[in-house]
């Protein structure tokens, strides 16, 4: 049975064509080098395995580079904590304390640590226990998704074949998915790198699928000052759709008082194993080298503007999302 307040944890055990991943974004203090690391677990019936799925950005002033990796292991190398948050496969580790990686195959090494510090959780009630709000309560949804960590800083060290990644004074964000499938039209954001450090953006906008209907829904979360601003389907936020193509979206989000306008863009995509039916052979397509540009007033007064570079995103099939 899932357990809603506690959905950070494994919530996998004896489920059948599902799956379960947690998503590790990190970037370095100058921005130079950003990493993503899904470690997770495909349920299929006939292809039962545990994965950890890398994704590596460069950028230096002679090249852009991309690189995604996708490690298999057998499904009885997972192994996980049945009261928090705290999974293994084989030698390889992850927690909201940190990660630890030990992963070779016939062409690259990826292994080393880092710690992290000051996760920046969800506030949680009885009608948002997640970031799902109150529809993390419906049985049956194709796909559940948290929040573990909105921003922290991380320190340590990932060697990456030949380059050593210093990650000291560098930012994370931690989220997971679990279900079955991922929604077949999407967009989503991240970003942690405003002007201000304790400023992070999460955007969701899908085209959710449940008991044979279809549904538009959105979340936002933004994080400033201490404080998360909830845009969202189930508080009833109204959105816009400003503009929408291949590799740039750009929203507005309203209630009440406050208005949110995102403008996001992406140039370089890879692309990523992902689930449908529980089994990993679909695919979507990330960039982490986002551009993303924000504007959040209050009565019509600007109480926060900024950009923020280093972002995540993906758009998948553009959701018909029609202005609500």
């Amino acid at each position: 049975m899932r357990n809603v307040f506690k959905d950070d944890k494994y919530q996998g055990l004896q489920k059948k064509n599902y799956f379960e991943g947690w998503y590790f974004k990190s970037v370095t203090s100058n921005q130079n080098i950003s990493i993503a690391v899904i470690p997770g677990v495909s349920l299929a019936i006939d292809d039962r395995h545990a994965f950890i799925q890398v994704f590596v950005y460069t950028n230096n002033t002679l090249e852009k580079s991309v690189h995604n990796y996708y490690f298999r292991f057998d499904i009885n190398d997972f192994k996980a904590d049945k009261h928090k948050f705290e999974v293994s496969i084989k030698d390889n580790k992850f927690s909201l304390e940190g990660i630890t990686l030990n992963l070779e195959d016939e062409d690259t090494v990826i292994r080393g640590n880092y710690q992290i510090s000051n996760p920046v959780k969800l506030p949680q009630s009885l009608l948002q226990p997640t970031i799902m709000g109150p529809f993390s309560y419906l049985p049956l949804m194709e796909c559940y998704h948290g929040i573990l960590s909105m921003n922290h800083t991380i320190s340590g060290t990932i060697y990456y074949n030949d380059i050593a990644i210093d990650f000291n004074e560098g930012r994370g964000y931690i989220e997971k998915d679990y279900g079955k499938s991922f929604p077949k039209g999407y967009v989503w954001v991240q970003t942690n790198h405003f002007e201000k450090a304790d400023t992070s953006l999460f955007l969701s906008v899908a085209a959710i699928p449940y008991l044979g209907i279809t549904f538009n829904g959105f979340i936002v979360n933004f994080y400033h000052n201490l404080k998360h601003y909830r845009f969202a389907t189930y508080n009833g936020s109204k959105i816009k759709v400003e503009d929408i193509g291949q590799k740039e979206v750009r929203y507005s989000f309203r209630k009440r008082k406050y208005t949110l306008e995102v403008e996001a863009k992406i140039d370089d995509f890879v692309t990523l194993a992902s689930p449908k039916f529980g089994k990993m052979d679909h695919t979507i397509k990330e960039g982490l080298s986002g551009f993303v540009k924000l504007k959040l007033m209050k009565k019509g007064i600007v109480i926060f503007e900024g950009t923020s570079g280093s972002a995540g995103i993906e758009i998948m099939k553009r959701p018909n999302i029609k202005d609500r």
